[in-house]
C-alpha cells in the first residue's frame, strides 16, 4: 500500500511527495492584494497569500500546470520557479509559449517520469472545459493529470484542472479508477458574465463523486480569491444532503500542513 504525502499551499497549489518524486500543480506564489486581468472583462482579487513561501519549498521535480495563461494557476513567483523545475507538464499552447523544460500533453496523451531508483510515474492528460459550451476559445486551454506508479491499490491519483463538469470529465470515470481525485471547484463566476460558471460547483462536485467513486476526494482551489464563489461551507452544505457513500468520501487538506493519504 502506497502513502502519498499531500500539502494543499493554498488555491489550486498543492505539493504531492511521493517514492522520492516532489510534484507541485499550478504554482501561485504572490502575497495577497493584487488584482489580475484573466482577459474579456474579468478580473479578480487576490485575498490570501501562500500557506509555504516558494522559497521554502524542497527541490521540485516537475510541475502539473493545468493551464499558464490565467494567474490563479499561475502568477509571477510561481512562472519565477517553473526554470528550477526538472520538467514543467502543461498544455499544448502553454508549453509553445513557456517553452524550456516544458512537455506539452492534449487530452489522453501521456507521458512518463523516470529516474534511478524510483518508480516511475505515468502522467496522462484529462479533458476539462473552463467554461460553459463554446467557451474553449475565450477562457483558453486547460488538461487536467492522471498519475499512475506502481503500487497504487485503489487507482490513479486524478487532478481535475479547472473545469465545468461535462461528458469530457464524466469519461475520466470511463478509462480509470480513481483512488484520490484533487477536485479543483469554486464555482468560479463573474460579473461580466452573470450566472455563467467557470470551475465545478459543489453540487457539481457531489455528483461527480458519485460517478468516481475515488476512495479520497480532496477540494483545492476554492478560497483565497475574490471569483471563488463556493467556499468550504458551500461544498459542505451540499455534502451535507449527498448520500453518505459520496459524502465520506471528501477530506480536507489543512492548508500548509502535509496529509497522508493511502492510494
Amino acid at each position: 500500500m502506497t502513502d502519498v504525502r499531500i500539502t494543499h499551499i493554498g488555491g489550486p497549489t498543492t505539493l504531492i511527495e511521493v517514492d522520492g518524486w516532489r510534484l507541485l500543480t499550478d504554482p501561485t506564489f504572490d502575497p495577497p492584494g493584487r488584482r489580475y486581468d484573466f482577459g474579456w472583462g474579468t478580473s479578480s482579487y487576490k485575498l490570501a497569500g501562500p500557506a509555504i513561501p516558494a522559497g521554502d519549498l524542497p527541490p521540485i521535480d516537475a510541475v502539473l500546470l493545468t493551464h499558464e495563461h490565467h494567474g490563479d494557476n499561475l502568477d509571477t513567483a510561481g512562472r519565477a520557479l517553473l526554470p528550477s523545475a526538472g520538467v514543467v507538464v502543461t498544455t499544448r499552447s502553454g508549453a509553445r509559449r513557456l517553452g524550456g523544460s516544458s512537455r506539452a500533453l492534449a487530452p489522453w496523451e501521456s507521458t512518463r517520469l523516470e529516474a534511478p531508483g524510483r518508480p516511475a510515474v505515468e502522467i496522462t492528460a484529462t479533458p476539462a472545459r473552463h467554461g460553459p459550451p463554446l467557451s474553449g476559445p475565450i477562457t483558453g486551454e486547460v488538461v487536467g493529470f492522471a498519475l499512475k506508479w506502481e503500487g497504487q491499490r485503489h487507482g490513479v491519483l486524478w487532478i481535475s484542472g479547472d473545469t465545468v463538469l461535462y461528458p469530457g470529465v464524466r469519461e475520466v470515470a470511463g478509462r480509470f479508477e480513481v483512488g484520490t481525485a484533487l477536485l479543483h471547484l469554486g464555482g468560479v463566476r463573474f460579473p461580466v458574465t452573470g450566472p455563467l460558471r467557470y470551475t465545478m460547483t459543489a453540487a457539481q462536485a457531489v455528483e461527480l463523486c458519485g460517478l468516481l467513486r475515488p476512495r479520497t476526494a480532496l477540494p483545492v482551489h476554492y478560497e483565497g480569491w475574490q471569483h471563488f464563489r463556493e467556499g468550504r461551507e458551500a461544498v459542505e452544505r451540499e455534502l451535507a444532503a449527498a448520500p453518505a457513500e459520496v459524502r465520506e468520501r471528501f477530506r480536507w487538506l489543512s492548508i500548509g500542513e502535509g496529509a497522508e493519504i493511502t492510494v
